[in-house]
């Protein structure tokens, strides 16, 4: 154990304060913004979030495939945070733009090109930090400790970023200067987080540069590994399951929950509460589940946390409207408890598959991997945004008409909807996610083996300790 690993861990994990936060103001505040601050029908928010995600999952490939082929003094990896850094602050101004043209069609316009943006500097951000994840320790359970500071320091951010923007929203009177002070704020919060990873995470693995021409074969080589495939399915099916309570949790409490104080104009802290009560029993769960993997396995920690989920999330259906406060603060430390573990697990989980890889290909691709470990991240917000606010449209969710007064309630086929989603995503997605965890083999016997293989067959990659 190096004697500076506990500040390793504490810079490889700032630049997930963007990666969790970010996800956390885009899931939880973006749709309310383009329904009621924007006024696009969630139909088209829809079409907006998928069109973004899509591009996006063309250009990851391409930007892992980069990664994997960068040389630089920071590394391969690091280079880009470095680079990216300010970028981060303009494109998240740019996202929560609040563009008022009195035509539809030219707010719709403008939406989708400030998050096109947001998608390639996010992506050029997140795929090297999801390699760095691999590169960062070379040891089993020391991956799942770097990984715990990391997931910590997301969950922790997502506190901040559901808790606070509204905060700052509503401080302002015009709730469309709010946005953008929030934004301005987060942007520059975010920039400073991912610089500090970029020059001070350095890697304990250093491997060669890659040098391949840019091909589909190439890039798509990793989905030949059958761990790869597993994790990928694991991750897209959690992510998913996030990206859905995480965009219909404010709708739920504001217009179910809580339907009778919405109704009445009347402002409430139930739903940040009950927010930042999921989050930090998160945190509080990441020491038992860094037990249990020690234990046990990372594929059972993963289905002992889905299981909680599921539980809690059917939960909800069965609350009546108006319930006690109280009620929902249970349920949400319950589901936060359970959420923790398959959103740690996948996380812990792509150091061991890059190790698998290198044994397979004789030479380490986490730059692909990543670059696909983005995409599904991608894709499961595009379609666990996009199809959901799809769904509400269809449901009769009412956006806002910015003509007229805030919106305080919503028709019963809007509410049934909302409800029926929340309980059900977590059994179907995750109860799929379980199955697959099932049949994945790599545990810290297995692990050990690999890497004892990589040691006899590729003596000529250096595995280096950080000076640092």
């Amino acid at each position: 154990m190096k004697k500076n690993n506990f500040l390793r861990k504490i810079a490889f994990a700032s630049a997930d304060l963007f990666g969790g936060g970010s996800f956390n103001i885009i899931n939880f505040l973006y749709p309310g913004f383009l329904a009621l601050v924007v006024g696009i029908n969630p139909f088209w928010s829809g079409f907006i979030i998928l069109a973004a995600r899509i591009f996006d999952a063309v250009i990851d490939p391409i930007i892992g495939w980069l990664s994997d082929s960068t040389k630089s003094r920071f590394g391969k990896r690091r280079v880009y945070l470095i680079v990216c850094s300010p970028l981060i602050v303009g494109a998240m101004f740019l996202l929560f733009y609040p563009f008022n043209f009195s035509s539809m069609a030219l707010r719709i316009i403008s939406v989708l090109l400030s998050y096109l943006i947001f998608v390639t500097v996010q992506s050029t951000i997140m795929i090297p930090y999801y390699s760095l994840s691999s590169e960062i320790s070379s040891d089993y359970q020391n991956r799942a400790s770097f990984n715990s500071y990391r997931l910590g320091f997301s969950i922790f951010s997502s506190i901040i970023c559901v808790a606070v923007p509204s905060i700052i929203i509503g401080a302002f009177g015009d709730q469309r200067l709010g946005y953008q002070i929030m934004s301005l704020s987060f942007g520059v919060f975010f920039g400073i987080s991912i610089l500090l990873s970029g020059l001070f995470a350095k890697e304990e693995i250093r491997s060669p540069v890659i040098k391949t021409k840019l091909s589909f074969k190439a890039m798509f080589e990793p989905l030949s590994l059958k761990p790869f495939r597993q994790y990928l399915t694991m991750f897209l099916l959690t992510q998913i399951a996030m990206a859905v309570m995480s965009g219909l949790f404010f709708f739920y409490i504001d217009f179910y929950v809580i339907k009778d104080v919405t109704a009445s104009g009347a402002e409430s802290m139930v739903g940040l509460i009950a927010a930042a009560l999921m989050f930090f029993t998160q945190i509080v769960a990441l020491p038992v589940y860094l037990k249990m993997i020690e234990r046990h396995s990372k594929a059972f920690t993963y289905r002992f946390g889905a299981i909680i989920w599921i539980i809690s999330a059917l939960g909800l259906f069965f609350i009546p409207a108006n319930v006690s406060p109280w009620v929902i603060y249970a349920l949400a430390m319950v589901m936060g408890f359970g959420i923790s573990a398959p959103g740690l697990i996948p996380h812990t989980m792509f150091g061991d598959v890059a190790d698998a890889g290198q044994l397979k290909f004789k030479k380490r691709l986490e730059g692909q991997m990543s670059g696909f470990a983005n995409f599904v991240n991608q894709i499961a917000q595009a379609l666990g945004l996009s199809f959901v606010m799809m769904i509400l449209g269809f449901a009769g969710f009412t956006e806002q008409d910015l003509t007229l007064p805030t919106i305080t309630s919503q028709p019963d086929s809007a509410l049934l909807a909302i409800r029926l989603i929340m309980a059900l995503a977590p059994l179907v997605l995750l109860g799929l996610g379980i199955l697959v965890s099932t049949r994945y083999g790599i545990n810290a016997k297995e692990q050990r083996r690999i890497k004892e293989q990589i040691a006899m067959e590729n003596p000529e990659i250096a595995k280096v300790e950080s000076a640092s």
